[in-house]
């Protein structure tokens, strides 16, 4: 294979285009999160409206993290052969695409597919974001713009929930819009970025993707997730279909590391996941994912489900929790920028976490209000110092060329947590609402088949059995945040195995040509450490220091 050639655009971008083309990024950013947080509160009318089951519900949310992780890796190694921009531009269509076809489903089985087509998109633009940022942004200025991140994300978050509850209570617009909003936004993306975005475009020669090592991750964590929404309902946990579904996943998976250690361009390159940094970083990403997605993912339904309040109510109690985003991770980004450290505050970030983890896994259907937002806004305070600043750590450590690979793998085992987090914190809380519901309606001589047990159209329920779901759902939540903060605990651990360092302020490692312009560029004038300074100033300056 031939090196990679730059093409002329890949000057250094000034602070003003630097920020133009940042805005883009960032909206499209809003478009891909407000794709999963306008239906967190929505969702439970929408399985109700079409008969879904709990396992449903799961799964529409599933089904987006699954292909959205399964193609991460695909995306960003795209991204460090190909235009990043028009990789960018592709995965806005695909979005587009899979956002109108949920919105036309007639079925939750026509949902979670089309959810699953529209989880392609939002890998795509997850990795993409990430990468074009890094190709534009040295790492120790990049904290100052993760605070950005971390604004949108709050802002997504939370006019998420809020959108999605106005819509479903809005008689003339129905649910269908919560996947059709973001439409129009999505498509001023596009256009804004072809007008600002500009980015260098790596060119090689016989490139080869690894498709078979991403169709053998996707097949082997599909497996894994499937057996984890059926066992120890359609089958028990000791069978024979729990040996074939491990089984088969485990085997699966050892393959996919087997043709990644032998593939010329793997998507998951095992050189830089070996990596202490990078090792870490996956660990505490994987944790992270799966608390925080598995966790905040079943909110909406606690609140609405388990407490009654109507889509828009259960949309303003999140605030606090994306208060907490917001507040730490502007704060935050702010602090690693003007320190160059990074270690810190993923440590308090990750104890953080888990301990807001811990509080809410304290409540019940009848807990104050007060103490349920409190604990939300610990969380909320806990993700915005952990969730970007795991990825600018692993950023810091590779080169410019490797950005893209490095990039997806965090956000690919970030994603791979949340699928299997909401999986099993899923199937955890049908298998306790299922027995609560059957053990209550028993005591009211109440057969369980005709308890609703398995439906979220409360509407539909006589008024006896509808208050044993809310207590149902309201008493489960608590549970699963319990083991959300023990998933948690293993993020803390990474995070204190994590070697300090200080960001560099070049956009590549100091060795590579292209770092001094662009990295003067770049940071205009910011203070730096002295190690930093030796990247910037290369190896005149670097023998006379």
């Amino acid at each position: 294979m031939s090196a990679p050639t730059a093409t002329a655009d890949a000057a250094p971008m000034s602070r003003r285009k630097t920020l133009e083309a940042l805005s883009g990024l960032l909206l499209v950013l809003f478009v891909a999160m407000l794709s999963s947080t306008v239906v967190s509160t929505a969702l439970p009318k929408i399985i109700g409206a079409l008969n879904g089951s709990q396992t449903q519900y799961t799964w529409v949310v599933t089904a987006t993290l699954l292909t959205a992780t399964a193609t991460t890796p695909i995306w960003g190694k795209l991204a460090d052969l190909f235009n990043k921009k028009l990789l960018i531009q592709v995965a806005i269509v695909v979005f587009l695409v899979g956002s109108v076809a949920a919105g036309f489903a007639h079925s939750a089985g026509q949902l979670i597919a089309a959810r699953a087509f529209q989880g392609i998109g939002v890998g795509g633009l997850q990795a993409l974001v990430q990468v074009a940022i890094a190709a534009m942004i040295p790492p120790r200025e990049r904290g100052r713009y993760n605070g950005y991140l971390g604004g949108v994300m709050a802002l997504a978050t939370v006019g998420g929930p809020l959108l999605g509850g106005l819509i479903v209570d809005t008689s003339w617009l129905g649910w269908r819009w919560c996947f059709f909003v973001g439409v129009p936004v999505a498509a001023v993306a596009l256009l804004l970025l072809q007008a600002t975005l500009h980015l260098p475009t790596a060119r090689r020669d016989n490139v080869k993707i690894d498709y078979l090592g991403a169709t053998l991750i996707a097949a082997g964590v599909s497996l894994l997730l499937i057996w984890i929404s059926f066992v120890d309902d359609s089958f028990a946990w000791l069978s024979w279909q729990t040996g074939a579904m491990v089984g088969g996943s485990v085997l699966l998976l050892a393959l996919a590391v087997l043709v990644e250690s032998r593939a010329a361009e793997p998507v998951v390159p095992l050189e830089i996941v070996r990596e202490r940094t990078t090792a870490l970083a996956i660990l505490g990403s994987l944790a992270v994912g799966m608390a925080m997605f598995g966790g905040a993912v079943f909110l909406g339904q606690y609140f609405q489900i388990g407490r009654g309040y109507s889509p828009t109510e259960a949309g303003l109690l999140t605030i606090p929790m994306m208060a907490g985003v917001l507040l730490s991770s502007i704060v935050a980004g702010r602090l690693i920028t003007s320190s160059g450290k990074i270690k810190p505050y993923i440590v308090a970030g990750s104890i953080i976490l888990v301990i807001g983890f811990a509080l809410l896994g304290t409540i019940d259907h009848e807990t104050s209000l007060v103490l349920v937002g409190a604990a939300m806004f610990i969380v909320g305070v806990g993700v915005g110092m952990t969730m970007q600043n795991l990825v600018l750590a692993v950023q810091n450590t590779v080169a410019l060329k490797d950005i893209g690979a490095a990039s997806s793998s965090v956000a690919f085992f970030r994603s791979l947590g949340g699928t299997i987090g909401v999986s099993v914190l899923g199937a955890v809380l049908a298998r306790q609402v299922t027995d609560r519901i059957t053990h209550d309606l028993a005591a009211l001589g109440i057969p369980a088949s005709g308890g609703g047990g398995s439906t979220l159209n409360l509407a539909a329920l006589p008024a006896p059995v509808q208050n044993i779901v809310r207590a149902a759902y309201g008493d489960a939540t608590g549970h699963i945040f319990w083991i959300s903060a023990a998933i948690g605990v293993v993020g803390i651990l990474a995070a204190l195995l994590l070697k300090p360092v200080t960001l560099r302020s070049s956009l590549d490692l100091p060795d590579t040509a292209r770092s001094v312009a662009v990295a003067a560029d770049a940071v205009d004038g910011a203070p730096a450490f002295d190690e930093v300074a030796v990247d910037v100033t290369g190896p005149g300056e670097r023998a006379r220091r």
